[in-house]
């Protein structure tokens, strides 16, 4: 859930349009004159479209550094996303080096691409890939104008693969999303937002935004449906235990009720009648934590697959487990020693 996602989802909302194909001169017309319009919406901070959101739908095409031999059996794909100006911004991206794309950069200029560290990693390890020829995008050569930190395209668990941004002004997408950030709550700004789409095609589908946010809880609601699950059933575990301890500890102080009037009618003190009581509880959690502990880490592995960031035996989890025991333990083990120090010596003699 705290994965640095490479993008930030947060006041951001997307929203299907309808300029995903057609004739390039129009559509990029369209994009252009849209993301104006919307720009200048109250509270609108940027704007931005591509054909492909992360996390959600993708494609792959091949990546390749020009000049260098194709070595058998290697993986050349990288994620494709066909974007416009602006679009690394309303995302919340980060372009690390270079620049963005231009308005400029049209089908008659030099054909120029992002990448991602990743894509930079694999094609030119350890060199700066800005002005760097690749192959593999479109029919041509295409040079690297900026590197764009790493974005989880497909899932949070996985690491970030190869990815490439080409300008919607060179190359057909096959669909739309408008992404806007904004300050304001998305009911405020749809129908603004709706409104100018509507004045510039009145033909545009009354499909609703999306929040970007809801496209990540899709993406992770599996890991948390499971983290759910299983702190509802610790939850059940932790007090079965805590039941089980104080019901040990009431009948054992039951049993002894007649010793603790003796101790008490010979000058024990109610507090070391308390002390006596949660020293046991304590000790007998003692002995079960210590058979507990030493079986997780024998059988740790078998969960391995299970866990994302964490070690099976990590160490602080297993401390902050040992203490949230004890602290159980000595909680179920108060309220008896709390009753057994409070028994009238008296009351306790004449008990059978």
């Amino acid at each position: 859930m705290n994965v640095d996602l490479g993008f930030q989802p947060a006041n951001t909302s997307a929203i299907n349009l309808g300029y995903g194909v057609g004739e390039a001169t129009k559509r990029v017309a369209s994009y252009q004159e849209i993301q104006r319009r919307v720009a200048a919406l109250p509270g609108v901070e940027s704007v931005g479209i591509s054909d492909m959101l992360p996390l959600d739908r993708n494609r792959s095409w091949g990546l390749h550094a020009k000049g260098t031999p194709n070595e058998a059996g290697k993986n050349y794909d990288a994620f494709v996303y066909v974007v416009s100006p602006g679009y690394i911004g309303a995302m919340g991206m980060h372009l690390l080096a270079g620049r963005d794309i231009a308005w400029t950069d049209t089908g008659k200029a030099e054909h120029v691409i992002l990448i991602n560290e990743a894509g930079a990693r694999r094609e030119w390890p350890g060199q700066d890939p800005i002005g760097k020829i690749a192959q593999g995008i479109g029919d041509g050569d295409t040079r690297v104008i900026g590197v764009v930190r790493d974005v989880h395209e497909s899932s949070v668990e996985t690491a970030s693969s190869p990815e490439v941004y080409v300008p919607a002004t060179q190359n057909d997408p096959v669909g739309a999303e408008l992404v806007v950030r904004s300050t304001l709550p998305l009911k405020v700004l749809a129908p603004s937002v709706m409104s100018t789409l509507r004045s510039l095609d009145p033909g545009q589908a009354a499909t609703e935004f999306r929040p970007v946010q809801s496209i990540v809880d899709r993406s992770t609601s599996p890991r948390r449906f499971f983290a759910i699950l299983v702190a509802i059933f610790a939850a059940l575990g932790l007090i079965l235990a805590s039941l089980g301890i104080y019901g040990v500890i009431s009948y054992s102080v039951t049993r002894q009720t007649q010793e603790i009037g003796i101790r008490m009618a010979l000058g024990a003190t109610r507090e070391r009648v308390q002390l006596s009581i949660i020293t046991k509880t304590l000790r007998m959690a003692a002995i079960g934590l210590l058979i507990g502990t030493t079986a997780s880490f024998l059988v740790a592995k078998a969960i391995s697959s299970l866990l994302f960031g964490t070690q099976p035996t990590d160490p602080i989890t297993f401390l902050g487990m040992a203490l949230l025991l004890i602290t159980v333990a000595f909680l179920a083990g108060y309220l008896p020693a709390r009753r057994a120090s409070k028994i009238d010596p008296m009351v306790a003699l004449r008990s059978n």
